[in-house]
């Protein structure tokens, strides 16, 4: 089992949302986010006067999923999040070891 984070521009939501439907995965969090990579921000102009945004809005999007669909969904955010321009984000995968369904107390792929 993994769990898949990933920072993606947020109006690539429907987009990446669309692409793991296809995959069968229903289940995801969505944070509303803000942070900067290598394009370290940008400068905006607001009522003549320049400003610097440090910060850039994005979404950070997390899913458990097993290990039998990691490779196919990680290739689906990516495709779907990809606009070719700086800033699209990035994926990170980490292993779980455990997972529980507080309701029922399943445990791990029972529980995802």
């Amino acid at each position: 089992m993994y769990l898949i984070t990933a920072i993606i521009k947020p109006f690539k939501l429907d987009d990446v949302r669309d692409g793991l439907s296809e995959l069968g995965i229903s289940g995801m969090t969505v944070s509303e986010v803000k942070g900067f990579g290598r394009q370290k921000g940008h400068t905006e102009l607001y009522r003549g006067a320049e400003y610097v945004v440090d910060f850039l809005p994005k979404l950070k999007i997390e899913i458990a999923v097993k290990s039998e669909v990691l490779d196919a969904t990680v290739s689906a955010i990516q495709k779907a999040a990809n606009s070719g321009k700086v800033g699209d984000g990035k994926i990170f995968v980490t292993p779980l070891t455990r997972v529980i369904r507080i309701r029922t107390a399943e445990m791990n792929e029972d529980a995802i």
